[in-house]
Parts: C-alpha cells; sequence; structure tokens
C-alpha cells in the first residue's frame, strides 16, 4: 500500500499543476484577447482611413481632368482662336506703328515650354497682372503639355514656333511639317488656334517663313531683342530691352530652351521700367487690333 501511495501522489500533483496550467492559460488569453481585437480595429480604421484618402484623391483627380477636358472643348467649340486682322495675314510684322498718343507695348517669349523657368515667367506675369505671347516649339510642348495648357489656361496668347527649332533650309514638305505639326499639337494640348508663327533665328529666307505667310500666318519678328540667349549679365540684359523699345514695340525674351535664369531676374525690373514710363502690356492680338483701329481711324479722317 505504501508504494501505491507513493506512486498516486505525485500523479495528483502532476494533474493539479496541468489544471492550474490551464486556468492560468485561458486567463492570460483573455487578457491579450481585448488588445488584439483593440489592434484589429486600429487595422480597420486605418484602412478604411487610406481608402477614404484614396477615394478623395482620385475624385479631386477625376475633377481636374473634367474641368480641364470641359475647359478645351469649351476653347474648341468657342473656337478659342488668336486670328489676326486680315492685313496682317501673310505680313512679316517686327512693330505696330501707331499715330495715337497711347503707350503700349507687347513682350514676347520663345522656346518653351520650359520646365521651371516658363512656371515662373508665368508667375512674374501673373503677379503684374500682364498677358504675354509665347511662341511654343512643337517638340517642347509635347515633352510638357501641362505647362503648355497652363500657358493658355493663365490668359496668355500662344504662338507657333516650329516643331525642332531648326534653322538650315526647308523644302515646303518640311517646312509643313514643322508648322502644322506644332499646329496640330497645340490645338490638341490646348484647344486653341493660333496663326501666329516666329521662325527659329528670325531666319525669314529658310523656306519656314515663306510657307507660314503661304498659311496665312502673321509672322512675327521683334522690334527689341534682349539677348538673353547670350546670357549677358542682368543690367546688360534689361539695358537691350528698353533702350530699343518704343510705342507698338515687340520684346524678344526666352522661357525656354536654356538657362534662362537671367531672364526670370530681369523681368520684373523690365515691368517695372516700362510702367514707370507709361507704357501698358499687351499681346501680339491686342497690338494688331490697335494697328488695324488707328489705321481705319486715320482713313476716316482722310475722307
Amino acid at each position: 500500500m505504501e508504494n501505491n501511495k507513493s506512486f498516486l501522489w505525485p500523479e495528483g500533483i502532476l494533474i493539479a499543476l496541468l489544471a492550474l496550467g490551464g486556468v492560468f492559460s485561458l486567463a492570460f488569453m483573455m487578457l491579450l484577447r481585448p488588445n488584439a481585437s483593440e489592434a484589429q480595429n486600429r487595422q480597420s480604421i486605418n484602412v478604411k482611413d487610406v481608402a477614404a484618402n484614396v477615394g478623395t484623391q482620385q475624385r479631386i483627380e477625376k475633377l481636374k481632368a473634367a474641368m480641364l477636358t470641359s475647359w478645351q472643348q469649351e476653347a474648341q467649340t468657342k473656337g478659342l482662336s488668336y486670328a489676326v486682322p486680315s492685313r496682317f495675314q501673310g505680313a512679316i510684322i517686327e512693330s505696330a506703328k501707331l499715330t495715337q498718343g497711347e503707350k503700349v507695348i507687347a513682350l514676347t517669349f520663345d522656346d518653351g515650354p520650359w520646365p521651371q523657368t516658363t512656371e515662373q515667367v508665368l508667375d512674374i506675369l501673373k503677379s503684374n497682372n500682364i498677358k504675354g505671347t509665347f511662341f511654343v516649339v512643337g517638340q517642347n510642348l509635347k515633352n510638357y503639355p501641362e505647362i503648355g495648357k497652363q500657358i493658355v489656361v493663365q490668359g496668355h496668347v500662344i504662338g507657333n514656333h516650329t516643331w525642332h527649332h531648326w534653322y538650315h533650309f526647308f523644302n515646303p514638305q518640311a517646312a509643313a511639317f514643322e508648322i502644322d505639326r506644332t499646329e496640330d499639337l497645340i490645338y490638341q494640348v490646348t484647344g486653341a488656334k493660333t496663326n501666329l508663327f516666329r521662325p527659329p533665328g528670325g531666319f525669314l529666307h529658310n523656306g519656314l517663313a515663306a510657307y507660314a505667310k503661304g498659311q496665312k500666318y502673321a509672322v512675327v519678328m521683334w522690334s527689341a531683342d534682349s539677348t538673353d540667349y547670350k546670357q549677358p549679365p542682368v543690367p546688360k540684359l534689361i539695358d537691350n530691352v528698353i533702350k530699343d523699345s518704343k510705342t507698338g514695340g515687340i520684346v524678344l525674351m526666352h522661357d525656354g530652351g536654356g538657362n534662362r535664369s537671367k531672364t526670370i531676374q530681369a523681368l520684373p525690373e523690365i515691368i517695372s521700367n516700362f510702367r514707370k514710363q507709361g507704357y501698358r502690356f499687351v499681346t501680339i492680338p491686342e497690338l494688331l487690333e490697335i494697328e488695324d483701329a488707328d489705321k481705319k481711324l486715320l482713313a476716316n479722317k482722310k475722307q
């Protein structure tokens, strides 16, 4: 009997310990369960938050896309166009010949759209409540369409500056490719139609200007050259613009095609200087309309 008791005693202890361990395990699991549930709740909330944020962002993007599409459709429906008076279609223009006393001048920018620089020019013009004329290169517009859209959305005028910005001679077919392809892309991207053309480098005898004139473009040159493409010191750049400017003038600057930091530095001072002289800033179509009205008024006086 003694042997049997000694055998059963440890077995009883073992069973008791196992039972006690089970109780502790169950209690421990119960303690942990609220935390696990809380973690699950947090995870669920986080997933909902992320889903909500993603959904909001998607709705914003859809709204932006819808607004842009609507704007482009409206522009196309209305035929948003920078048409110039018929007397200037197929003509070469260096400035407007005005007889009236109002002092007006047109700021023009070539070779964009260009990352950062074009946007900086747009910001400066916006802060000064000025509209400019931008002659865009087709391949740059293809690469940076959003910047091109901003030019037009902010009320500026856009013109054709060929697809590649090359200087060599072009036969009629090559000239048509350079100009027509750019014209088509301007319309596709912005909804705007333009009959303003500026030949790269101002070259008038390499086939491009001849084709543009045949297509009734106004071939827009300039009367004041900033020479900012040479990157002169900022005071020299400013002086280049101011010294050659007069009422009816067209100022040549660049927002693309290279480092235009000096143009960005000079532009506010150029604007300030012109305003001190009493100038009002106009786009190229506005400038040509002023000249057209001026000539009609002069002709009526002679009758």
